[in-house]
């Protein structure tokens, strides 16, 4: 064990000293302040205090938050005279009212989990860190679905004499699983940008790397970001259906990138730019196509601008990873283009759907009509981390549900690694179970196709939506983790009401998710497929 590495099972890592300042920001949100502010006093003795910023609510929430503290003195309320618009003027003044040695930070809707300030202070004072982060999950509400944020981080304990030893330090943008010395941020000035400005967590993150702060990382859940999709209004980052909030996120991140390269640490600074093209790009990529032509126009035009920015040395960086290969389709085309198979490629994992073009003289490329954007680089990658494309079209029937999958060459590459089989299985966005598992082989069914078909038991996996993923084995031993291209048009994609012996009846529904994979929603027995009529006939009138 390395001797700045906490022992979490040493009792004398245990800091019940009260040397932490909690600070709660919210506005305008009494139906949740109470939770967020009772699971930081729940912290324990490590919490000196508690201060939540009110930042000028009208529906009470301060009123609730003056009871709260009536009755706990280590509850303190800031009430801001005007209101400010975002997040970051009233974390600062949670900076400058706190008197603790530490602090951190937690929004108004979300939760500490039990331990997670004696988690990150118990590695911060052992390693005589400035910073100690740990793992934040997303949970989906209502359905109570955990995704881990940016988990290969958070896999064990570890102490970074400086950021620049692990670059991927730039992907964690958030500043609300994170404890900070008090004393660091303001010996460097380290604050938010004060108003409305949309995300605030990456110009602050970016300033604190750039101060070159030594950093423990725990493995710990240290924070619940609380995912409503059904609230009358969207989180800021949630809300991308406006070309403002696209706008806002390039700002931000070319305002980190700056910062981070003014700082010095041009490596981190490289990662910045790198991680712009796979998470951000990607990710609206892969909504395009459910905006209208404006935006997809002005999304376009924007994108262009920023990446012009990039210099040859941010291309050449694994120039065949989905973003750079996103990013240089929409540098090379002045108007929005191939949004069906960017969105292919956006998928994660990606998916590079057919044609494979060549220049005249064999050199793979993105399409006949745009050579520039090369895929050589393709010819040389591992089969494992190739962008594989599979087709799936689910058709469900009263005797049997039949799955039929298609894998499509990719310049040669599959044909060379002798396709030999599909892992088949059904994975459960309620509990994250997989089902149906099965192993098929793999067939010739053309020049540049392998294919299988597997009987899927519709009513084995019963009630909720499932997302189909696949794994992909090849002669050599190589393998694929995939999810399949769900082919659309002829009816496909619409709902069937399929008899059943177990359930009387399902309503079955394959479709395509926003980044063009086949999920299913399965509805059982007459009450289920009452209650999506019934859903249904709402969304009409409405």
């Amino acid at each position: 064990m390395h001797p700045d590495t906490p022992d979490p099972t040493d009792p004398s890592d245990q800091y019940p000293a009260p040397q932490v300042a909690v600070v709660v920001i919210g506005y305008d949100d009494r139906a949740h302040v109470g939770d967020a502010v009772r699971s930081a006093l729940a912290q324990g003795p490590a919490v000196a205090e508690v201060i939540a910023v009110d930042d000028c609510s009208t529906d009470g929430s301060a009123e609730l938050l003056d009871r709260l503290a009536a009755g706990e003195p280590r509850l303190r309320v800031v009430r801001r005279g005007v209101n400010s618009g975002g997040c970051g003027s009233p974390r600062n003044a949670g900076i400058d009212a706190a008197t603790a040695p530490y602090v951190m930070f937690l929004d108004s809707d979300d939760i500490l989990p039990p331990g997670a300030v004696d988690a990150l202070l118990a590695a911060a004072t052992r390693a005589r860190a400035e910073v100690a982060s740990g793992l934040c999950v997303r949970r989906e509400l209502p359905s109570g679905r955990e995704q881990p944020w940016q988990e290969p981080l958070y896999t064990a304990h570890t102490v970074l004499a400086r950021p620049s030893q692990r670059p991927r330090l730039v992907h964690d943008t958030l500043c609300v699983n994170k404890l900070y010395r008090t004393g660091f941020l303001r010996e460097h000035g380290i604050r938010f940008p004060e108003g409305r400005f949309l995300y605030e967590d990456f110009v602050f993150t970016a300033r604190v790397l750039a101060a070159g702060p030594r950093i423990a990382l725990v493995p710990d859940r240290v924070y619940v970001w609380h995912v409503r999709r059904s609230a009358e209004q969207l989180s800021l980052s949630l809300d991308r259906e406006r070309i403002a909030n696209w706008k806002a996120r390039v700002e931000a991140c070319a305002l980190a990138y700056d910062i981070l390269l003014g700082a010095g640490q041009k490596e981190l600074a490289r990662a910045a730019r790198a991680k712009f093209l796979d998470h951000e790009v990607r990710m609206y990529a892969r909504e395009l196509g459910l905006r209208d032509t404006h935006y997809r126009r002005a999304w376009w035009t924007h994108t262009r601008e920023y990446l012009a920015r990039y210099d040859a040395a941010d291309w050449e960086l694994n120039p065949t990873a989905p973003g750079r290969l996103l990013g240089r389709v929409v540098l090379e085309s002045p108007e929005p283009r191939d949004l069906p198979r960017l969105r292919e490629l956006a998928a994660r994992p990606a998916r590079l759907l057919p044609p494979c073009a060549r220049t005249p003289d064999g050199v793979p490329v993105w399409s006949t009509d745009l050579p520039q954007v090369t895929l050589a680089a393709l010819l040389t990658r591992p089969v494992g981390a190739l962008p594989l494309a599979v087709d799936a079209e689910l058709r469900p029937g009263a005797r049997a549900s039949l799955l039929r999958l298609r894998l499509h060459e990719l310049y040669g590459r599959v044909a060379e690694a002798g396709p030999r089989e599909l892992d088949v299985y059904w994975h459960s966005r309620v509990d994250d179970r997989a089902a149906a598992c099965t192993t098929t082989a793999l067939t010739p069914s053309g020049a540049d196709t392998w294919s299988a078909e597997v009987p899927v038991d519709l009513a084995g996996l019963g009630e909720g939506t499932w997302d189909l993923r696949l794994t992909l084995r090849f002669a050599d031993g190589a393998h694929r983790d995939v999810t399949a291209h769900a082919l659309a048009g002829a009816g496909r994609l619409r709902r069937h009401v399929v008899p059943s012996m177990r359930y009387g009846v399902l309503l079955v529904q394959p479709y395509a998710t926003h980044s063009g994979a086949l999920a299913l929603r399965v509805a059982t027995g007459v009450r289920g497929v009452a209650r999506v009529a019934r859903g249904r006939l709402r969304r009409l009138l409405h």
